[in-house]
């Protein structure tokens, strides 16, 4: 961890961007062949982080893998079936070679609150929870490219579910011995920290959004930050792309890329510490033979390539190019109106003074204070979230007030003005490899 508590480190030092994405029923749904093909395109596209579970959603506990392999014996967490965990641990091991990192869920939320949507069954309480989490840890204990994730889609509101969820994080910490991180993921519109903001044992936040346009996730950034305990924050769930709006296609239609995008850079720059992709058809791993849930209606091959998925991939790049680890937001760099809502602007200025960004959401002509960068000259760029390219606008005095008009407006024509200190000389801030 930073020695703030914002953002990542490498063992080596460096800042870490999570980039993640949503692959719930990878192991369930795919065979070792497919699961390589899915790695192999998430690492082109420079991904770092793939969300996974080992007990999946989708009758994971009496549905077999494509191997005819359930997880447990007779749904007994005390005897896990090891054919099944052998595939867990290629598909691991095969995302390490790409230099990828796993964000496993032991669980999904429905195997100890089933609700109403959930296949269930409920099979864990606080004294196996701890029995597999330690017998789980065991298993990966070596392993380097994990990252822990306890709950999975469920708000845990009685003493029994905390109880769970802690006796399972105490049974991996205590093999473990924070060789790992760990967090949990939360249900829609909540985090982590609205359960766990007080225990030991959560390395860092994550929070969910729910599966709307134009969700204010850098509100939980905001809030993030406020907490006693300071630990970074991810979203480990926005609305996915090519998901029905709300729930409800025939009224809000679907989400689209420009949805992806939106989420991803007011995220980034509200101080996230990483960014989780997600495509609706590519969480379950739809293939037309499946029931589709919630409407998916794209083969999971084909939804790998549909934009927001590159779109993703250029950002981190783009935001690498910049110590962006010490970006912080200042709505007040933006002049004027700016309500919220699908089209609000968002600003980030980094604490030396040398560079800022400015996300314009709908390409609106725009007034920025340049007098938040400590610059005689600035230079400016525009960068272009869809295709990862850059419109380079010279150096100009900074005179403390300037006006930029973006060269399209509208929904889906969003724009980044990166401005700098011409003294730094940064590269541009393309997003192309």
């Amino acid at each position: 961890m930073s020695a703030d508590k914002h953002y990542f480190l490498t063992k080596a030092g460096k800042p870490f961007l999570w980039l993640g994405d949503t692959a719930w029923e990878l192991f369930h749904r795919l065979t070792r062949e497919e699961a390589i093909t899915y790695l192999q395109n998430r690492a082109d596209k420079g991904y770092n982080v793939i969300q996974a579970v080992v007990l999946a959603e989708l009758d994971g506990l009496n549905t077999p893998n494509a191997y005819g392999d359930k997880p447990l014996l007779n749904n007994d967490p005390a005897k896990p079936n090891e054919a099944y965990f052998r595939h867990v641990d290629f598909i691991i091991n095969e995302a390490g070679k790409r230099g990828i990192y796993i964000a496993l869920l032991p669980s999904w939320g429905d195997k100890w609150k089933k609700d109403t949507w959930g296949t269930g069954p409920e099979v864990f309480t606080p004294g196996n929870a701890k029995l597999f989490g330690v017998w789980i840890a065991k298993r990966y204990l070596k392993t380097t490219n994990i990252i822990w994730v306890m709950g999975g889609d469920r708000k845990p509101d009685t003493d029994a579910h905390f109880a769970i969820i802690r006796a399972m994080a105490e049974g991996v910490r205590s093999v473990d011995g924070g060789n790992h991180l760990l967090t949990f993921h939360p249900p829609g519109a909540a985090s982590s920290y609205n359960y766990f903001a007080d225990d030991e044992w959560i390395d860092f936040h994550m929070s969910q959004t729910g599966h709307r346009a134009a969700s204010p996730d850098y509100k939980t950034n905001i809030q993030a930050y406020t907490l006693t305990k300071l630990k970074p924050h991810v979203i480990g769930e926005p609305n996915y792309e090519d998901h029905p709006n709300d729930f409800n296609p025939v009224q809000k239609g679907w989400m689209d890329d420009f949805d992806t995008r939106e989420a991803a850079y007011w995220n980034m720059l509200s101080g996230g510490a990483g960014h989780t992709y997600g495509n609706h058809n590519i969480w379950q791993m739809y293939t037309e033979e499946r029931v589709p849930v919630n409407n998916a209606r794209i083969h999971w091959k084909t939804a790998m390539d549909q934009p927001g998925a590159f779109q993703l991939g250029y950002m981190r790049r783009m935001f690498e190019k910049r110590p962006w680890q010490k970006l912080v937001l200042d709505q007040s760099a933006i002049t004027g109106e700016n309500p919220e809502g699908v089209e609000y602007k968002m600003a980030a200025v980094s604490s030396g003074k040398d560079f800022m960004m400015v996300y314009i959401p709908y390409g609106q002509k725009t007034t920025v204070l340049t007098s938040k960068l400590s610059a005689d000259k600035i230079r400016g760029w525009w960068f272009n979230p869809r295709d990862g390219r850059t419109i380079t606008l010279g150096e100009f005095d900074n005179t403390g007030t300037k006006e930029f008009t973006p060269t399209s407006v509208g929904r889906g024509s969003d724009w980044l003005l990166v401005l700098d200190d011409a003294a730094k000389k940064y590269p541009a801030p393309n997003g192309l490899l």
